[in-house]
Order: C-alpha cells, then sequence, then structure tokens
C-alpha cells in the first residue's frame, strides 16, 4: 500500500503500555488490533486524532469516549468498549496507526506488528519487521512489569524497604508470548520458550524444551520439541524432536529463509540449514546445512550421485540419515511421511 489514506490503513492498535521515567515507550500491550480496517474504522480513527502517516500517539482520556463514539457508529463495537475500558487506566495509553507496511520506527510500532504475528492475523514473513532488534529495548521482565535497566536497582530497593520481593524472570527485547497472547487451541509447556511474535497456528504443542522465536512458528497441528529460530515456518503435520534445531537467518542462515513442510520428522538433536519440503525425514543426530555432501541412493540403496544439501533445498518425500558404517549423509527417497497422534493435538 502507497497511498496514505483513511480508506488504505494496514492496522490499528489502541493499546496500554509501560515508559520509564524519561516518558520512554519500553512495551504496549494491544487487546485486539486490526489488521486492513474498513473504512468507516479508519476514518473514525485518523479524523479524530489528525493523523495521514504512520504514528503512534499517545491518547488522552478526553479523546476516549468521543473516539469509542465513531468507532461504534463504523461498526466496531469491540474497538469502542476497549477504548471505554481505557477510561480506568492507569498506565499509559496509545494509539498506533499503520497506513503503510514498513519497517517499525518505534517501540509501540514494533510491538503492534509482533501482537499481529501472534494472533495469527499475519505469518511470518507477511509483515516486515527489518530493524526491529534496533527499535526494541532491554528491559527487566518482573512480577511488576517491565522495568527501565537503569531504574532496576532503585526498584529492587524499594521492594525490599516494602518487605517485597521483586523477581527478574528475564533480561530481553522480547517478552514471552502468554503474556500477550494466548492463541485458541494450543498447548505451552513452558511459556517463557515462546516469544511474542510468535505464530502458533491451530492444534500446536510446545513441550517444555520447545522453543518458538519472533516471526516464526507453526501452521498447526505440530508437536514441537526443538527450537523454532526467527524466520522459520513449520508446516502442518510435522514433528521436531527433542534438541533439534532449525538455523534461522540470525543464526548463520544468510539470506536462505528456512523452513518446513508439511507432514515432517525431525528426529531428536537433528538440524537443518535448508528448507525442507513435504513428507521429509532427517534421523536423529543429523545435522544438514547447505553445503553437506549428501549422497543420492536410488530406491533398491544404490549410488547414484553425490550433491549438495542445497541442491536439494524444498523438495518432498526425502529421508536425511547417515550410514551407520562409513558415516557418510545419504538421502534416499521417504517411504512413510511421519503421521501426528491425533489425540496429542486435540487442544
Amino acid at each position: 500500500m502507497n497511498d496514505n489514506n483513511s480508506s488504505t490503513i494496514y492496522s490499528i492498535g489502541f493499546g496500554v503500555g509501560t515508559c520509564n521515567s524519561k516518558g520512554d515507550w519500553l512495551e504496549v500491550y494491544y487487546p485486539q488490533p486490526l489488521l486492513n480496517p474498513s473504512a468507516d474504522i479508519a476514518a473514525a480513527v485518523t479524523e479524530t486524532l489528525k493523523l495521514s502517516g504512520n504514528s503512534a500517539v499517545a491518547l488522552d482520556k478526553s479523546q476516549l469516549q468521543p473516539l469509542a463514539e465513531k468507532l461504534r457508529a463504523a461498526g466496531s463495537a469491540a474497538q469502542a468498549a476497549i477504548l471505554e475500558q481505557f477510561a480506568n487506566s492507569q498506565r499509559p495509553l496509545v494509539a498506533t496507526v499503520l497506513f503503510t507496511d514498513e519497517a517499525p520506527q518505534d517501540v509501540p510500532e514494533g510491538y503492534l506488528k509482533l501482537h499481529l504475528l501472534s494472533h495469527r492475523l499475519v505469518k511470518p514473513h507477511e509483515t516486515k519487521l527489518d530493524g526491529i532488534f534496533g527499535k526494541l529495548v532491554n528491559v527487566a521482565w518482573t512480577n511488576q512489569g517491565a522495568i527501565d535497566l537503569e531504574e532496576l536497582p532503585q526498584r529492587q530497593l524499594a521492594a525490599r524497604l516494602a518487605g517485597e520481593h521483586l523477581d527478574v524472570s528475564c533480561v530481553d527485547k522480547f517478552p514471552k508470548m502468554t503474556n500477550y497472547v494466548v492463541p485458541a487451541g494450543v498447548r505451552i509447556a513452558h511459556t517463557a520458550r515462546v516469544r511474542l511474535g510468535a505464530y502458533l497456528g491451530e492444534g500446536t504443542t510446545i513441550m517444555h524444551e520447545g522453543f518458538v522465536n519472533f516471526n516464526a512458528g507453526t501452521q498447526g497441528p505440530g508437536m514441537i520439541e526443538g527450537r523454532i529460530s526467527a524466520g522459520v515456518f513449520v508446516g502442518a503435520g510435522s514433528d521436531l524432536g527433542g534438541g533439534c534445531s532449525t538455523m534461522g537467518t540470525l543464526s548463520g542462515g544468510g539470506n536462505i529463509v528456512i523452513s518446513v513442510g508439511d507432514n515432517c520428522l525431525l528426529g531428536a538433536n537433528a538440524g537443518i540449514g535448508i528448507p525442507l519440503g513435504d513428507r521429509c525425514t532427517v534421523e536423529a543426530g543429523l545435522y544438514i546445512t547447505a553445503g553437506t555432501k549428501v549422497a543420492l541412493l536410488d530406491d533398491a540403496g544404490k549410488l547414484v550421485e553425490h550433491v549438495k544439501a542445497r541442491d536439494l533445498a524444498g523438495k518432498s518425500d526425502l529421508l536425511f540419515r547417515r550410514n551407520s558404517v562409513n558415516g557418510a549423509v545419504e538421502c534416499r527417497t521417504n517411504k512413510s511421511a511421519v503421521e501426528l497422534n491425533e489425540a496429542l493435538h486435540s487442544n
């Protein structure tokens, strides 16, 4: 979208967040972000707040009721109700409006885009997140919310003097997803291992050692006991075994987008640095990078040729294994695709 007018808005979010003592945003929670809102809703927001380009503006409580009334008249009772609840807020309020899908320019814009992913409104790689690391800030995530690192020592002392304990669960730019969004139909055994900005399709199970980064996730259903790195998307019916890994673009994968197709199996402690097609299996303990030399075998198990793994990227029905006698990496037709236990994925 290139036309900055109220009828072509990309996304709108009304949020409540946390600022430090200098007034800088640390994080924002958007209860119900909108993607491609109707022209009436877009007009109600842009005319009331007088916006004409991608913006994150502080909301004054005096603006809430007039905006709520316009949104209700535009057919968005849910957004109107959210704004009416905001009237009781003791925290900073923000309206973030994105006319175009551009790289986020500040914390509120970045958090809105992460919410769009975790609310399943967009899939990984469907919204621009260029430079988001540079826009978000490291904060201490505590039982009292997000705290600026420079202000943390004083807050810890104040808590102790009040007879309280300030628990710092982590120090990071990204919070855990479940403090902001819990998608329907998923199981997450260890919530700290799924970052905001993860996309979890219905039927996904994330076991205790599973990890899902931002701008990554699963189509669902699926069983995830390994690592889904940033930028990696896993197809329906696939199983990532315990300790396995997918190479993301942030961890040495270059500009190759790694993905896992439908009905694939990555064995325990396996790993991939190439995208897999559908119905592929990588045996336990085998890590395949783009430059791995692979012996292609025919159905009779005879050598056809040697290729690099990158030449097999995205191809379906492949079984990757290591020859237990000579250690060579071999590939042949996958005779049986993984079948997930339906009882495990009726979330």
